[in-house]
């Protein structure tokens, strides 16, 4: 009954109803339109802001800080596990439809970023919450579309993809060293729970120091790759395009699977318009003092996650002599692919780069879903310990679940918060464009950009004390 459940609900939005493929492409050409292409446009300053993105008070959270922490949670078992998913089943062409959803994406992050920033909360301990529950609930005045994407949050950040995580890590190091599944469950467990325990600045210190370390490594290595094998790199691009519409002898059913899968694990990977990401972005005091500013940050994040790191993925298969069976494969494949390259040491590299991708992710989850504690009056110290203990319940119990298990419920809690959030952001878009407007008309005019929610038409209402 529960596979029958789960199967109905994924094949309506990922299978025969494709609802959030629809729903994603239209989103995202929605805000590059709305906001006039400003993931192409604004490209330079998008960078730009990077160099004061690390300025904060001791106690506050940096924009950068923010940014790792969101790319803690992106940069995981998509990158490396769902890439391979993706190519096993879509074949080269699902990467050409990763590219287009991550370009279109990156409007949607800017959007949903903006509004985590201007609908921002200060908890019980005077930290900074947020994210699409609080915008709902603020902004669109609908309590019942906040608990909603609350509970699907929880659903998703708060058990599923913590399970999934931990399912690819114990997979990777099984199959690297022959580490039985439950005991490095066990040990992954602990540490993970040692992390968390610290609050969500404990985490972001955390994702800043590792973050940057283990993506810079993973880039290098497959320039490297790259390099060694750049006769092939032509006719790879000419596989991947010309799958990509089909044009190769499996005909339009091979376009329909690369579009299915590049969009799914595109959307997986970047989280843009899942409603992850601005739980990270509220979190920040960003510089220049404005919502715009962590727009920009967490729209370079979409960038990063997917047109950098997933392809260094794609390339590390596309470029090995491997068997791609067309059956789903995950984490394994990415580790035979970087054997053929790099002999044994490539399923060691695999394992660790794997193990520190998604550990991160699983610790950057954990404070998703507890921001929204607030919400249901339950960030005490009662609240956080029963939500802990599940949380840490569900990584022991992914340890040892199957591929298609964990895969499967992380689709389903994806694409209904996808579902509500994007309600939710077409429906605040005068607001994302009034503070849009506002922060380039302060640069116009040659001043540091400060946002007042007084000077500028937004809907709803915000906190007072924070932009007022």
């Amino acid at each position: 009954m529960f596979d029958l459940i789960v199967g109905t609900i994924n094949n309506l939005l990922w299978g025969e109803g494709q609802i959030l493929i629809y729903i994603l492409l239209f989103t995202g050409i929605w805000f590059s339109v709305r906001l006039k292409l400003i993931q192409i446009l604004k490209f330079k300053h998008m960078f730009s802001l990077l160099r004061t993105s690390s300025k904060c008070d001791k106690n506050d959270i940096s924009s950068f800080q923010a940014l790792c922490t969101g790319l803690s949670a992106r940069v995981g078992t998509g990158n490396l596990a769902g890439v391979a998913v993706a190519i096993s089943l879509g074949g080269s062409g699902a990467i050409f439809w990763m590219w287009m959803i991550a370009i279109l994406g990156m409007a949607t992050g800017f959007a949903e970023s903006v509004l985590g920033q201007v609908y921002k909360v200060r908890d019980s301990n005077g930290e900074f919450r947020g994210g699409p529950a609080y915008y709902i609930q603020q902004g669109i005045g609908s309590k019942t579309l906040a608990i909603a994407f609350a509970l699907c949050l929880f659903l998703g950040y708060g058990f599923t993809f913590s399970a999934m995580q931990t399912n690819t890590i114990t997979d990777a190091l099984n199959y690297a060293f022959e580490i039985p599944t439950f005991y490095s469950g066990i040990v992954i467990t602990i540490l993970a729970g040692s992390i968390i325990l610290g609050g969500f600045k404990a985490i972001a210190r955390f994702a800043e120091r590792v973050v940057p370390i283990m993506s810079i490594v993973f880039v290098l290595a497959a320039v490297i790759i790259t390099i060694i094998n750049f006769t092939q790199v032509p006719a790879m691009l000419k596989d991947i395009f010309l799958s990509a519409f089909g044009l190769q002898e499996a005909g339009a059913g091979a376009m329909g699977a690369a579009i299915k899968n590049g969009i799914q694990r595109g959307l997986y990977s970047n989280e843009a318009g899942a409603g992850s990401v601005p739980h990270a972005s509220a979190c920040a005091t960003p510089i220049p003092n404005h919502p715009v500013t962590q727009g920009y940050i967490q729209m370079l994040g979409v960038f990063f996650d997917t047109i950098v790191l997933c392809s260094c993925t794609a390339v590390i298969i596309l470029l090995a002599n491997v068997d791609i069976s067309g059956e789903m494969e995950g984490i394994r494949l990415t580790q035979e692919a970087m054997t053929a390259h790099l002999a044994q040491g490539g399923v060691y590299f695999v394992a660790a780069a794997i193990t520190l991708f998604a550990f991160t992710s699983v610790v950057a989850n954990y404070a998703y879903a507890e921001s929204n504690l607030h919400l249901f009056k339950l960030d005490n110290k009662i609240g956080r310990g029963i939500y802990t203990l599940l949380y840490l319940s569900m990584m022991m119990w992914g340890a040892s679940a199957t591929l298609k298990e964990v895969w499967d419920l992380a689709d389903i809690a994806l694409g209904l918060m996808t579902v509500v959030n994007v309600i939710a952001i077409i429906i605040l878009t005068p607001t994302i464009l009034a503070v849009t407007a506002d922060y380039n008309k302060q640069r116009a005019e040659n001043t540091e950009p400060e946002f007042d929610a007084n000077k500028v038409k937004i809907q709803g209402k915000t906190e007072k004390g924070i932009w007022h």
